[in-house]
């Protein structure tokens, strides 16, 4: 085992581009779930994005015996009490594709007006070692949900969630434009403060 190892502890193909894209200048070594085909499917059962991303992170640093990084994020809507939520990626039923969940989360805005259509993306990073050692941080993007899906860029909810900053959703701008704002980006940003009193010295 290298000495820098890192698990990010997601299957998820859009969180990985987005996480290695961000953390490409990084130094420890980057792995994902998929260098571990026999890791067991982890039910994110918590009502918390920080709890399900802890108890990823902690799983999976423990059966691994590596610094793990886990994410839970999802879109919050105001209108909606906060839904998605934590359901985010299960929000239209358990094997709910993207379009289907921004499908069903358009039908429930169907009407609202612009002003109350504000929603923001949620990220929690949870940081867990083999010790037992643990923290979490959070990261937040506000905007509003759109009337109708635009752009073929980025993944989940980006197509239906308009960022003012740039007058565009999500899946209309280019990856590196979406990532100098994204949740995701401002979470990665305090966990870096945090991950080198982790990792260990040298090679």
């Amino acid at each position: 085992m290298k000495r820098k190892e890192v698990v990010l502890a997601t299957r998820n193909e859009g969180k990985l581009k987005e996480f290695k894209r961000i953390l490409k200048d990084f130094d420890p070594d980057l792995l994902s779930l998929d260098a571990f085909p026999d890791m067991p499917e982890i039910v994110e059962d918590g009502s918390t994005f920080e709890e399900n991303a802890l108890k990823k992170a902690v799983t999976i640093a423990t059966l691994t015996g590596r610094i793990a990084i886990a994410d839970d994020s999802g879109l919050v809507v105001d209108y909606l009490g906060g839904e998605p939520g934590v359901m985010s990626a299960r929000y239209a039923g358990q094997r709910a594709s993207d379009e289907d969940n921004c499908r069903k989360l358009l039908h429930a805005l169907q009407g609202v007006p612009d002003h109350l259509r504000t929603a923001s993306f949620r990220c929690a990073l949870a940081l867990a070692t083999p010790g037992g050692e643990k923290e979490v941080v959070t990261g937040e993007c506000s905007g509003m949900i759109t009337h109708e899906a635009k752009g073929s860029s980025g993944f989940g909810y980006d197509p239906v969630f308009y960022y003012p900053g740039y007058k565009k959703t999500f899946a209309e701008l280019e990856p590196d434009m979406k990532d100098r704002v994204s949740h995701r980006r401002r979470a990665i940003e305090k966990i870096l403060l945090i991950l080198p009193h982790y990792l260990p010295r040298g090679r």
